[in-house]
C-alpha cells in the first residue's frame, strides 16, 4: 500500500501559497485494509474514508467509465491494480493531476508544473469532456488564479464550447451548479468566472436571464468591484443580478435552489434600486425627504433586519462601478455619498425608543403610529427636512 497527496495541496504548495486542505490517494490497498487499519468509510460512490487522527481524506486509487449523459452517469472502479498515474488522469486539470511521494518527490505525468509555470488551466485527456461540471470548475479555478495571471489553453475552451453545443452542459442539476457558482463568488475575482462562461456559451444555458442582458458588462463590473470591496458573497451575488427585474431574480434563484438570504438580498436591491431610481425623477428624492426615507427603511424592513440594510448599502455602491467609465468616479462618488446619507438617517431612526410613560399609554397600533411620528420627526432633523 503506498500514500500519495495529491491535487490542490500539491498544487498550492508549488505556487507559494498555503493548501486550504490536503487529499490522498492510497495506491495498492482495498477497503477492508483501511477500515482494519482504523479509517472510517464516508464515500458513497466510491471509497473515501477519514484518518482516524487527521481526519483528512483518502481515497482509493479509481477509474471512472462514462454510461450516461451528465455529471451523475459514471461507473467507478476500484482495484488494489489501479496505478496512481490512472487516477491522476481521470482528473480535470493538469495543474491538479500531480502527487507528491512520502519521500518528497513530484510525481508529474501530464505536465502539471510546466502549465503551473506558463500560468495555463489545460484539461488533463480528453475524459475531461465526460463531466459538464468540470466547464464550471474551469471557470472557479480561473476566478481564483486571475490575479496570479492564469490563462485558459485554446484547447481546453474549445473543448468547453465543443461540451456546450453539444448538450452536455444542459445536463447539469441545479444544486451543482449552484454549488459552483457560490465558490466562484467567493474567489478573489468572480467575474473572471463568469466571463469564462459567457466565452464558452455555458453561460446562456445556466444563467440565461444574465446573459440575455444587455447590461451584462455592467453586472460584471458591479461583481468585481463588491469583491474588492470585500463584500460576502451575498452582497456579490446581489450586485450581480442588480439590473434584472425582480420576476426573473425569483425565478433563477428557484431554479438553482439558491440559499434564502441570497434570493432576499437580491429582490430587495433591485426593488429599492427601482424605488431610488424612480424617487429621483420627482419633486423630492427619497433620500432628503423624511416620509420618503422612512417609506424606504420600511420598504427594506430595515428596522427588524439592521444586517440586511447595510448589506444593501454595499450593493448600492458596488452597482455604481458599472456605469459609463468615464463617469464612473462621479457615479461611485454619488453613491457612496448616498449610501452615508441612508446609513446615517437610518441610524437616527433606530435609536428613536419610546420612553415608559409612553409604552404604558399605548398600545398595539397606538403604539406603532406613536414610533412612526417620532421616526419621521428624527429623520426630519437628520434630513433637514421639515415634516
Amino acid at each position: 500500500m503506498q500514500v500519495y497527496l495529491v491535487g490542490g495541496a500539491v498544487r498550492d504548495e508549488l505556487l507559494g501559497l498555503k493548501p486550504q486542505e490536503r487529499d490522498w490517494v492510497v495506491v495498492g490497498a482495498t477497503p477492508e485494509q483501511l477500515v482494519h487499519a482504523g479509517y472510517r468509510a464516508v464515500g458513497r460512490e466510491f471509497p473515501v474514508f477519514l484518518h482516524p487522527e487527521t481526519h483528512e481524506e483518502y481515497a482509493l486509487a479509481r477509474l471512472e467509465r462514462k454510461v450516461a449523459p451528465g455529471y451523475r452517469g459514471f461507473v467507478t472502479e476500484f482495484s488494489p491494480a489501479v496505478t496512481l498515474e490512472e487516477d491522476l488522469r481521470r482528473r480535470d486539470l493538469t495543474i491538479n493531476a500531480m502527487a507528491r511521494a512520502p519521500d518528497g518527490r513530484l510525481i508529474d505525468p501530464y505536465g502539471g508544473r510546466a502549465d503551473l509555470d506558463a500560468r495555463r488551466l489545460r484539461h488533463v485527456s480528453p475524459a475531461f469532456a465526460e463531466d459538464p461540471v468540470r466547464i464550471l470548475r474551469v471557470a472557479r479555478f480561473a476566478a481564483r488564479y486571475a490575479g496570479l495571471g492564469f490563462t485558459i489553453a485554446p484547447e481546453t475552451l474549445a473543448l468547453m464550447r465543443r461540451m456546450v453545443a453539444e448538450g452536455e452542459a444542459s445536463a447539469l442539476v441545479s444544486e451543482r451548479v449552484w454549488r459552483e457558482l457560490e465558490r466562484a463568488l467567493c474567489e478573489a475575482a468572480p467575474q473572471r468566472a463568469f466571463e469564462v462562461l459567457r466565452d464558452c456559451g455555458a453561460l446562456g444555458v445556466v444563467l440565461p436571464e444574465l446573459q440575455a442582458r444587455p447590461d451584462l458588462e455592467h453586472a460584471l463590473a458591479a461583481l468585481r468591484a463588491a469583491a474588492e470591496a470585500q463584500s460576502g458573497a451575498a452582497v456579490r451575488w446581489a450586485a450581480l443580478l442588480a439590473r434584472l427585474p425582480g420576476q426573473e431574480i425569483e425565478a433563477l434563484c428557484q431554479r438553482l435552489r439558491v440559499p434564502g438570504d441570497y434570493r432576499e438580498l437580491a429582490l430587495l436591491s433591485a426593488r429599492l434600486r427601482a424605488r431610488l431610481c424612480a424617487g429621483a425623477a420627482g419633486a423630492r428624492h427619497p433620500a432628503t425627504d423624511p416620509h420618503g426615507l422612512l417609506e424606504l427603511f420600511e420598504a427594506a424592513d430595515a428596522f427588524r433586519r439592521p444586517q440586511r440594510f447595510a448589506a444593501w448599502m454595499e450593493v448600492l455602491v458596488a452597482d455604481a462601478h458599472g456605469r459609463d467609465p468615464h463617469a464612473a468616479q462621479a457615479s461611485v462618488d454619488a453613491a457612496r455619498a448616498l449610501a452615508a446619507q441612508l446609513t446615517g438617517a437610518f441610524a437616527a431612526a433606530a435609536a428613536v425608543r419610546l420612553k415608559p410613560p409612553e409604552l404604558q399609554s399605548a398600545r398595539g397600533p397606538e403604539r406603532a403610529a406613536l414610533l412612526r411620528r417620532q421616526r419621521l420627526r428624527a429623520l426630519s432633523v437628520a434630513s433637514g427636512n421639515p415634516v
